[in-house]
């Protein structure tokens, strides 16, 4: 609505003096987050650390003044554990700094927030894109997945930061079967060392194929296809990040009005091919009774000591009743 107004102010000084949004790049806005710790993942367990097979390190409460700032649908944390950038479900970039006090993360600073650009400068919500869902990080080659109009985006933010345009992918044809809001939700770059090297890995939220299984997609690379993961227990995929071994560590979510909000972290092997059906362990499952939110963004990391770090964040969908949490846990089996 701000653009709006603005954009008819200015017709009042010149006529057809163009659209109101803006045609050129805008430089980032220097934030403040506010960060709440959260010590315990189970307050009705305060000594206990050990979570399935991840024990929690720590977590924050974050908030801001900014209108723009919430609905974080995705992260990736950088290989030192203390650079992030975000994306919201808005299609803003949110980047900045985690602080730490021990393993355990104390707060955020140095946070900028930018909407991201479209392939012609203007902002990508000025085409009607803007459920972005899920990001990928190729070695500074950022990969963004955009619901409803299914369609992935990549960013040379190695080269242009926040300030870098969309470049529009080629679709798989499966793209135009998925359902309108249960689009890609998973990104994730396979390893270089691997069979699928240069392939991006693509899964749906709750693209069901006929036997009830969740579809993927493998985009790019020697080996182009689509394979399911089994869906199990009503839960959808909502992230995912590659894993130091090769296998990929999904984030699920399940939701009801009765039972409320869950999630689950699942663990694939490094088997995804064309054809294949995969499913493997849970790792941990929580409910509202633990410390989480609408968990809806997955980063995995590993930290000087050689722990494999998993960071986690929630879509508050920026309401009041919702909150926007940041949680860390070491990967114990790894």
């Amino acid at each position: 609505m701000t653009l709006l107004f603005r954009g008819l102010a200015a017709a009042c000084i010149l006529l057809f003096a163009g659209p109101a949004w803006p045609q050129v790049a805008e430089p980032p806005s220097g934030i403040e987050i506010k960060s709440k710790p959260i010590e315990h993942f189970e307050p009705r367990d305060p000594a206990r650390t050990r979570f399935g097979a991840l024990e929690f390190r720590g977590g924050l409460e974050l908030s801001s003044t900014n209108r723009e700032f919430g609905g974080l649908s995705a992260i990736k944390v950088s290989a030192d554990g203390a650079g992030f950038i975000a994306l919201s479900d808005k299609a803003q970039w949110v980047r900045g700094r985690i602080a730490y006090r021990g393993s355990a993360p104390a707060g955020i600073s140095d946070a900028e927030i930018a909407p991201m650009l479209g392939p012609d400068g203007r902002a990508l919500t000025a085409r009607g894109w803007y459920d972005t869902e899920s990001l990928a990080d190729d070695g500074g080659t950022l990969y963004v997945g955009i619901e409803r109009v299914h369609q992935i985006v990549k960013f040379d933010y190695a080269r242009s930061g926040l300030l870098a345009r969309a470049q529009i992918l080629p679709r798989p044809a499966g793209f135009a079967r998925l359902p309108s809001n249960r689009g890609i939700e998973c990104l994730a770059v396979a390893p270089k060392q691997g069979p699928l090297a240069g392939t991006l890995i693509a899964v749906s939220e709750r693209g069901l194929d006929e036997a009830g299984n969740i579809k993927g997609f493998l985009i790019g690379g020697k080996t182009p296809g689509e394979f399911t993961v089994q869906r199990t227990g009503d839960f959808d995929i909502v992230d995912c990040a590659p894993l130091p071994d090769g296998g990929l560590l999904i984030l699920e979510r399940f939701f009801s009005w009765r039972r409320g909000v869950a999630m689950r972290l699942r663990r694939l092997p490094a088997a995804i091919a064309p054809g294949a059906v995969l499913d493997g362990p849970v790792l941990m499952e929580a409910d509202l009774g633990y410390e989480i939110d609408n968990m809806e963004g997955l980063s995995v990391h590993r930290a000087a000591n050689g722990d494999v770090v998993l960071t986690l964040v929630s879509d508050d969908n920026f309401s009041i009743i919702q909150r926007t949490i940041l949680l860390q846990f070491t990967l114990l089996d790894k």
